[in-house]
C-alpha cells in the first residue's frame, strides 16, 4: 500500500504563485526554502534584473 503524505507543510512560490509541498530534500532547511523550482528560482534573478534595467 502506497504511503499517503497529509499534513505536510506547504509555501507559495513568489514567483509562479503556485502552492509547493515540502519535500525530504529540504528536511534540514525548509525555513530558507523560498522558490518552488530552480527555474523559479533563476526566474526570479531575471525578472528583478529587468526591472533594474527599466530605470
Amino acid at each position: 500500500m502506497a504511503h499517503k503524505k497529509v499534513n505536510l507543510p506547504q509555501k507559495t512560490c513568489p514567483v509562479c504563485q503556485r502552492p509547493f509541498t515540502w519535500r525530504k530534500k529540504w528536511e534540514k532547511d525548509w525555513e530558507q526554502v523560498i522558490y518552488c523550482s530552480e527555474r523559479c528560482r533563476r526566474g526570479e534573478k531575471v525578472r528583478v534584473t529587468k526591472l533594474l534595467s527599466t530605470f
